[in-house]
């Protein structure tokens, strides 16, 4: 029963195809070791986007989102200092990032959204089916968490455990098996160098019905969110 603000709708259809565009772009890119955790998770993404769309459970979906975009930011800052041979930035960008990672994904996320989801939510509305299926995926999404956070301590804890030169050049490339959905990390300049190049390469306040002047979901008319909300 909360209105859609255009803004938030938008929002909702730039990231519905940023993780449709992960999900094909996949298959054409470098095989990772995670590759079936990585498309299990642009899967649960797409279904989650798409389920508190129609739901118009549009404000746990984008807290969600702004959970996860949070950390993702600051990764690609890594990416970029590693690109541009600053090292020590870029290590510094990705302990940050780390931090981020873990406060928002095992802290923020299951104290606060799965906690409105799987509990309050059940008080407030009652037991519907979509809302076993919305939580079902919420979980999944918390497990994958667990399963990257490890990842990225391990990579952390290895690059600071044997503090070689070696080692500290290569912190971000290390990283590569524990990404999200767009921590593609190429091979660093200490890889290029040792390893040959492969041959082969709606109006201000509306809603998700269908009735009324302002058209259906997609389709929204009209100016700029109000301020209250």
């Amino acid at each position: 029963f909360q209105p859609l603000m255009p803004d938030l709708h938008y929002y909702y259809i730039v990231e519905l195809s940023f993780y449709w565009s992960l999900m094909f772009s996949q298959f054409i890119d470098i095989k990772r070791k995670d590759f079936g955790v990585m498309f299990t998770h642009h899967i649960v993404a797409v279904t989650l986007l798409t389920f508190s769309y129609v739901t118009n459970l549009t404000r746990v979906g984008t807290l969600t989102l702004c959970l996860h975009d949070a950390s993702d930011i600051v990764l690609e800052a890594a990416k970029m200092a590693n690109y541009c041979k600053c090292q020590k930035l870029s290590d510094l960008l990705f302990l940050t990032f780390a931090i981020i990672f873990i406060v928002s994904r095992l802290g923020i996320y299951p104290l606060w959204i799965l906690n409105t989801t799987l509990f309050e939510l059940y008080e407030a509305l009652g037991n519907f089916p979509a809302l076993w299926v919305f939580n079902v995926l919420l979980v999944i999404l918390q497990i994958l968490h667990c399963f990257w956070s490890y990842l990225i301590i391990k990579a952390a804890y290895k690059a600071i455990s044997k503090g070689n030169q070696r080692q500290h050049h290569s912190f971000l490339f290390m990283f590569r098996a524990a990404k999200d959905d767009r921590s593609d990390i190429e091979s660093s300049s200490d890889e290029e160098e040792t390893v040959p190049r492969s041959k082969n390469p709606h109006s201000p306040v509306t809603t998700n019905g269908t009735g009324g002047t302002n058209g259906t979901n997609g389709y929204l008319s009209g100016g700029p969110c109000s301020e209250e909300h």
